[in-house]
């Protein structure tokens, strides 16, 4: 009951813009403006008691205590390491981002992009933070951390070996910003050691709040050219790389090109040669520095002297400052991978920028409810209503295009405990007949199992996100998340991006009833005698009723009537109910639950091995029997809500 109260609680703070970029929530409840004033007032420097200066906060096996890759290592302030240290030096640029003894190259390379967009990082790093007025110690970032933006405090005691920062550092030695920014992000994730493989996808989703998609370059889509250009408009976030072993790390190839290395990808331009030919051109830029590809299209090469002046001039192409263009056709034979993250609304302040049109949604896998594709029915549902096709699609097709998300929560956080991840995916039906536009339908065995899917992710994976695009004719379209295996428990956000507005709505929103049954249980086990003296107990009450009480023959005829229901949905012949029998009978018993709902009727009345007895299942639909009738009586307006006052509440609760 405590984790529904929180969900609810939840929803309600998320409808008051709770956890937005500019209401972020509080990571690990320490809220910044408190805590630095309460250190002013002391005049003391902050000390994260809840990222300390320790072993633990470097790692957990190379990082650990006891590696030799931790010996020596001290936490020392800016202040203890330069006399005039500085948070920001004239703007944040890539050369304040310089790899150290940690295998975030991926992390940095998101950080190095992010200085590209001043708006983007204003999200991240909040301005009025430095190292001389009203400093205390205390620096605060804020990231996208699964659905919400949280706000992470830490102190500036940073990990040091022979005075120098271990880890990420500016080539301006006093600059300290991104040393900051990589330790928050690190207590976010647990420790140092977290950080430590990735790819630069979920680094531009923590800073953003955006949706990243990955395309290899040798399997490169016909109109990726135009999707580039299309992302650009949208001010798409976008970097790409060269894939090779371990040892090829930041080794260059004869055209100049760095390996294993990220770049961003800047421009996407068509121009006419003096042969009026169209030639497509990507603009590159290098995070780290000034080398450039010497191939064609380089700054001076001769290419450029068949581009008319003023056309030469709009594309600045002759800029030693490490940003280059060169041909599409050589971008997707010299790179290997391209990742795009696109933005959300609100991530974007101008009014002539397109937007895309987003919707979330977040739901829980759970063991004996809700998990498993080998009870997928059981899953939960999620409906998105395409109703326009694209304007100009870039791949010259009509439909509707739209972005698919599935992320599983606390990816990284669970490999310090030794916990492995879910392997996820997702399926797509569309939603036909007399189903469509409804409120109170859960797609069954009957649909799922008879019409096939018409689209889904690729093969179930491990990864913390599967990302899917898409091309699919209006209609209304049911998505149903899932773990591979059926007995997972698991959180998960799913998300959806569409060019054109869509109607976004969970898929069991409403509970209906169909009896008119007032009955009071305190017992889970009901038998024909305890059927009686409840049913002789409530009806004593009443005044609106005439009886000598019930018959024995009449509680058997509603015990028989539950036990066919029973009976009938109990398909394995177990004699009990698994849950996804169970959201079957109880429909039939005229009741439409949610998942919420099932999960806790699960958590009460299933025994250790997830499956409900006759006694439980009876005992559960006279309670529901119960509250939605509650609910009912409080429910004058029939808006379809209800408010309590504090008796009326533990009344209800105890009832």
């Amino acid at each position: 009951m405590s984790n529904i109260r929180k969900v609810l609680c939840w929803r309600q703070k998320r409808r008051e813009g709770v956890g937005t970029n500019k209401k972020s929530i509080p990571f690990n409840k320490q809220d910044y403006q408190s805590l630095k004033q309460r250190c002013l007032v002391k005049k003391t420097l902050f000390c994260d008691p809840t990222f300390p200066a320790e072993s633990n906060s470097l790692g957990y096996d190379e990082l650990g205590q006891q590696s030799s890759k931790t010996r020596g290592v001290q936490w020392k302030r800016p202040k203890e390491l330069y006399s005039n240290p500085q948070f920001i030096v004239d703007g944040a640029t890539r050369t304040d981002i310089c790899q150290g003894a940690l295998g975030d190259c991926w992390l940095l390379a998101a950080i190095a992009s992010l200085t590209l967009e001043n708006e983007f990082l204003e999200r991240v790093v909040p301005h009025g933070q430095s190292f001389t007025e009203n400093y205390a110690g205390i620096f605060h970032f804020q990231f996208w951390q699964f659905g919400e933006w949280v706000d992470a405090v830490i102190d500036d005691r940073l990990p040091t070996r022979d005075g120098k920062l271990l880890f990420v550092h500016s080539a301006e030695g006093s600059e300290f910003w991104s040393a900051l920014l990589e330790k928050a992000y690190a207590k976010l994730n647990g420790s140092y050691e977290a950080l430590t493989g990735g790819r630069a996808t979920e680094g531009f989703e923590d800073f953003t709040g955006g949706i990243a998609e990955s395309y290899e370059l040798t399997k490169a889509p016909p109109h990726l050219f135009k999707l580039m250009q299309k992302a650009l408009t949208l001010r798409s976030l976008m970097a790409c790389s060269i894939s090779s072993s371990s040892q090829d790390t930041e080794t260059k190839t004869s055209l100049k090109l760095v390996k294993r290395h990220a770049y961003s990808v800047t421009g996407a331009k068509e121009v006419r040669n003096r042969f009026i030919l169209t030639v497509q051109l990507v603009r590159i830029r290098n995070p780290w520095g000034r080398v450039e590809w010497i191939g064609s299209w380089s700054d001076n090469s001769r290419e450029w002297n068949s581009i008319q002046p003023e056309e030469k001039a709009k594309l600045v192409y002759s800029v030693e400052d490490g940003e280059f263009w060169m041909a599409y056709s050589d971008f997707i034979q010299q790179f290997s991978r391209l990742d795009i993250c696109n933005q959300t609304p609100d991530a974007l302040s101008s009014a002539t920028v397109s937007r895309w049109n987003y919707s979330q949604f977040e739901g829980d896998w759970r063991v004996g409810s809700t998990a498993g594709c080998s009870t997928f029915c059981s899953n939960p549902q999620f409906v998105i209503n395409l109703e326009e096709e694209d304007d100009d699609p870039y791949d010259g097709e009509d439909g509707c295009t739209i972005l698919v998300g599935l992320m599983q929560k606390d990816f990284r956080k669970d490999k310090r405990i030794g916990r492995d991840p879910n392997a996820i995916g997702f399926t797509i039906y569309k939603v036909t007949g007399y189903l469509k536009g409804c409120n109170n339908i859960h797609l069954g065995p009957d649909v799922l199992l008879r019409q096939r899917y018409t689209a889904r992710s690729h093969p179930f994976t491990y990864k913390r996100e599967v990302i899917e695009r898409f091309k699919l004719p209006p209609g209304e379209y049911a998505i149903i998340p899932s773990t591979y295996e059926p007995h997972c428990n698991g959180s998960f956000i799913l998300r959806v991006f569409t060019e054109k507005e869509a109607a976004a709505r969970c898929f069991w929103v409403v509970i209906i009833i169909t009896h008119d049954l007032v009955f009071t249980l305190q017992d889970s086990e009901v038998s024909v005698f305890e059927l009686k003296q409840i049913l002789d107990s409530v009806v004593s009450k009443r005044t609106d009723v005439k009886t000598d009480g019930f018959s024995m023959e009449t509680c058997r005829h509603i015990i028989s009537l539950l036990d066919e229901v029973f009976k009938k949905h109990d398909t394995d012949n177990s004699g009990t109910m698994s849950s996804h029998e169970m959201r079957d009978a109880v429909k039939e018993a005229g009741f439409q639950l949610n998942n919420d709902v099932l999960q806790v009727i699960v958590s009460r009345y299933a025994n250790q091995q997830y499956a409900i007895d006759f006694d439980s299942f009876v005992g559960c639909l006279i309670r529901l029997e119960m509250l939605f009738k509650m609910f009912k009586a409080f429910n004058k307006k029939n808006t379809g809500k209800i408010e309590l006052d504090i008796l009326q509440w533990l009344c209800l609760a105890l009832s």
